[in-house]
């Protein structure tokens, strides 16, 4: 008995320590409560979000509570009541848009709240966080201005030489 105890013990600490880590290393985590989310809802859940770089668990609220206290997300601690699941990323826009879509579509997963860069986000941080353009759509656009500039400059180049061709070959046809 004193075997699985020392053992559970140990297991609990690596929990711990992974958790921290994880709060180390990402820049936002959301604090959800779940309201019996179905194995496949969770799934199809974590798929999203896995495409998303992000990650998403259901952990013990004790250990991660524990994790909380030594972390730039001390905050949280008081969100861990009942159910709870997190996800955590470093695209704080991707990992909020896809949950809350999923929220939309599935109404027993609840959005508590988060932090991002030590900043407290309620519910309706979250929601107006998931309303930008995400950094790839950011990237595109900004691409799109740099390569503007070049193209128009090709276009009015090769304008004149397409007005000669097109005189020459009217010209020949005559």
């Amino acid at each position: 008995m004193v075997k699985t105890v020392n053992k559970n013990r140990e297991i609990k600490c690596q929990v711990v320590e992974s958790m921290q880590e994880v709060f180390a290393s990402n820049n936002i985590v959301i604090i959800m409560h779940n309201k019996g989310l179905t194995v496949s809802d969770v799934k199809d859940l974590r798929k999203k979000v896995k495409q998303a770089e992000s990650k998403y668990i259901v952990a013990k609220n004790t250990l991660v509570r524990l994790a909380l206290r030594e972390s730039k997300f001390a905050e949280l601690e008081k969100l861990m009541q009942g159910p709870t699941s997190i996800a955590y990323s470093n695209d704080p826009v991707a990992v909020s848009k896809i949950l809350s879509d999923f929220t939309k579509v599935n109404e027993k997963l609840e959005i508590r709240g988060g932090i991002m860069d030590g900043a407290y986000l309620d519910v309706n941080a979250i929601k107006t966080l998931a309303s930008l353009p995400s950094l790839d759509e950011l990237r595109a656009k900004f691409l799109g201005l740099l390569n503007a500039p070049a193209t128009k400059i090709a276009q009015i180049l090769q304008a004149p030489g397409a007005q000669v061709a097109r005189v020459l070959s009217a010209y020949s046809k005559k």
